[in-house]
């Protein structure tokens, strides 16, 4: 049997009005009176019917769709942004598509071209670990499609992006480590290839030289966000003839990692060594001892982000500014320092 899908033409004849006062009704026009709008809405309800928004978005070049490209989803951050980038968007009348890379350049690169494909209206970007090169991105510059970058941003592209004060949420929790008593403060940090990692390492590295702390390389050690690996490096740490007292971890995942690791190892936390992270995951308060951390406003990225990505859609392309905001990440003291 073939399926029929109720049209504003069903509503019409049932109704006994014509298709273009049950078209207003149905988008809100002021000219058609409380009564027939009530009525018109009722039966809409009552025939399932569904605005054709294929049809409409030929009509007003729009599709009412928002890309949101991210990285990964193993981490309570990026659902949390997205959720916020949600939030506002629908407000707005938009329906969200969400990707996420797996941390792999090759993914990002396609769901990209699924993006414009799709003919979104405008795009919210997360790199991941691996991107360096930015030409499938900036595809959507050329075409006159606004994106904005969080979190994970490329600094060669002049566009709209949403961060945290990195370099400051790390420098402050180093200093609370410092603050502690501990002076040999290892760092497992983040590839090179993220604005994020550099941000947290000059934190790092400023907190110590403003104490008066010697910069050991062999306590710096630069990883690429594979857990599977922070077991070979937390081993190495704590072989050291003279090990570490403490280790600040460029996220949440990769400290509390180090937590399993080293209390396997037997050894007290804080007391023999502390163990700091970065971002507040959700289980950052849930593992024993509870972990020191950097809270990052994750909801506040995504509703942030996407605000000014609507507030780009709005304007012409040479009113666009790439306007940068940062917000604030504050330090969480826990069990783990």
């Amino acid at each position: 049997m073939k399926r029929h899908q109720t049209t504003i033409i069903d509503i019409a004849r049932a109704l006994n009005i014509s298709k273009s006062t049950v078209s207003r009704a149905l988008t809100g026009h002021p000219n058609v009176n409380a009564q027939t709008r009530k009525a018109v809405l009722e039966l809409a309800e009552k025939m399932e019917y569904e605005r054709n928004m294929l049809a409409i978005s030929l009509v007003k070049n729009k599709s009412f769709t928002i890309g949101i490209i991210v990285p990964e989803f193993m981490t309570t951050f990026f659902p949390q942004v997205v959720i916020g980038a949600q939030e506002v968007a629908a407000k707005k009348g938009y329906n969200v598509i969400i990707s996420q890379s797996n941390e792999s350049y090759e993914t990002e690169v396609a769901n990209a071209k699924v993006m414009l494909t799709n003919r979104v209206d405008g795009v919210l970007v997360s790199l991941t670990k691996e991107t360096r090169n930015f030409d499938h991105l900036k595809i959507f510059q050329r075409k006159g499609i606004p994106i904005v970058f969080f979190n994970r941003v490329c600094e060669e592209m002049e566009v709209p992006k949403v961060v945290t004060n990195d370099y400051d949420g790390a420098f402050n929790i180093v200093e609370h480590l410092i603050q502690r008593g501990k002076k040999r403060i290892a760092h497992l940090a983040g590839p090179d290839s993220l604005l994020i990692s550099r941000k947290r390492l000059n934190g790092y590295l400023d907190a110590l030289r403003k104490n008066n702390i010697p910069v050991i390389e062999e306590l710096i050690i630069p990883y690429d966000l594979t857990l599977e690996k922070v077991k070979i490096y937390v081993k190495y740490l704590l072989e050291l003839p003279d090990p570490p007292d403490a280790l600040f971890a460029i996220n949440d995942p990769t400290a509390m990692e180090a937590i399993q690791i080293i209390k396997a190892k037997g050894l007290r936390i804080p007391e023999d060594i502390a163990v700091a992270g970065f971002s507040n995951d959700f289980a950052s308060a849930l593992i024993e001892p509870g972990l020191t951390t950097v809270s990052q406003p994750m909801r506040e990225i995504g509703k942030t982000a996407m605000q000014l990505l609507l507030e780009m859609m709005d304007k012409e392309v040479s009113e666009w500014k790439a306007i940068t905001r940062t917000l604030k990440a504050e330090l969480i003291i826990r069990g783990s320092s």
